[in-house]
C-alpha cells in the first residue's frame, strides 16, 4: 500500500463487554466498519452484603454487576471514568463522581472529597487488580477493604471473521483499551500467520502501547487521557472509499 492510497476503512476493537459492543456501535455511526474482539472473558462474582462503608470505589465497569449486588444505592460511588459513572448511574445510585481518568485521579479524588476519618472505602476491582491503588490511600490513612468482584479470563483466539478480516487487509486499525487486552490479542495473534506490521494500533494508555510493542506493531498511537473521546481524536475521521 503506498501513500497515496487510503487505510482501509476497518477498526477492531479490542476490549471485553459492555464496552466492545458500545464502541462497536459508535464506529459504526462514525462510518467505519468494525470487528470485535472480546480480548477478556468476564466472571462477575456476587458478593455478600457490605456494611460500614463511607463510599465505594470501582476502577472498571466489569465491577458494576457486584456493586448492585453488595451496596445499598444511597451509598457515594467514586468510578475511575465518564462511562463507568454513567453505567453505575443507570442502576439508580443516587451519587456518582467520575474521576474522569485512571486510578491516579480516582486516588486524587478520594483525597479531594473524603478524609481518612472517614469509615472504610470499598474498593471493587479484578484479581491482581487495583492493589496500587489501595496500597497508596492507605498510605494516605484511609481505610480501605478490597474486594475481588470479578475474574477475567483472557480470549485464546481470534475469531474467524476477525481473522479472515485481518488476512484479507480489511482491517487497518486497532483500537486497545488496557494492557491485559493487548496481551490477549498479541498472544492471539502470534497463533496465528497473520502479520500484524501494516496495522495502526490506537492505545488508551503507555502500559497499552509498551504491550503492542512486544507483538512488533510500531505504529502506535496513545491516547491522550484514557477515555473514549481520546481514543477517537486518535483514530481521526473516516477516509473516504474514493478521495477527491
Amino acid at each position: 500500500m503506498n501513500r497515496d492510497t487510503p487505510s482501509p476503512r476497518g477498526v477492531l476493537v479490542v476490549r471485553p463487554e459492555p464496552g466492545l459492543t458500545e464502541t462497536c456501535e459508535t464506529l459504526t455511526r462514525l462510518g467505519w466498519r468494525c470487528w470485535g474482539m472480546e480480548s477478556l472473558v468476564i466472571t462477575p462474582r456476587v458478593l455478600p452484603a457490605q456494611t460500614g462503608i463511607a463510599g465505594v470505589l470501582i476502577t472498571s465497569s466489569q465491577s458494576i454487576h457486584a456493586l448492585s449486588s453488595c451496596v445499598t444505592h444511597d451509598i457515594p460511588v467514586y468510578a475511575v471514568g465518564d462511562a463507568t459513572a454513567d453505567r453505575v448511574k443507570k442502576l439508580g445510585f443516587q451519587t456518582i463522581v467520575s474521576a474522569s481518568g485512571d486510578a491516579a485521579k480516582l486516588a486524587g479524588l478520594v483525597r479531594e472529597q473524603l478524609s481518612p476519618s472517614s469509615d472504610t472505602l470499598l474498593l471493587l476491582s479484578g484479581e491482581h487488580q487495583g492493589l496500587p491503588l489501595a496500597e497508596t490511600l492507605r498510605a494516605d490513612g484511609f481505610h480501605v477493604r478490597r474486594r475481588v468482584a470479578y475474574s477475567a479470563e483472557p480470549a485464546v483466539a481470534l475469531s474467524p471473521d476477525v481473522l479472515s478480516a485481518v488476512r484479507e487487509g480489511l482491517i487497518g486499525t486497532i483500537m486497545v483499551f488496557s494492557a491485559a487486552s493487548a496481551r490477549a490479542f498479541c498472544s492471539a495473534v502470534a497463533a496465528t500467520d497473520c502479520a500484524t506490521d501494516s496495522l495502526r494500533a490506537i492505545a488508551i494508555s503507555q502500559n497499552t502501547m509498551q504491550e503492542l510493542r512486544k507483538a512488533g506493531i510500531q505504529n502506535i498511537l496513545t491516547a491522550r487521557t484514557p477515555d473514549m473521546s481520546a481514543m477517537l481524536d486518535r483514530l481521526g475521521p473516516v477516509v473516504p472509499r474514493f478521495p477527491h
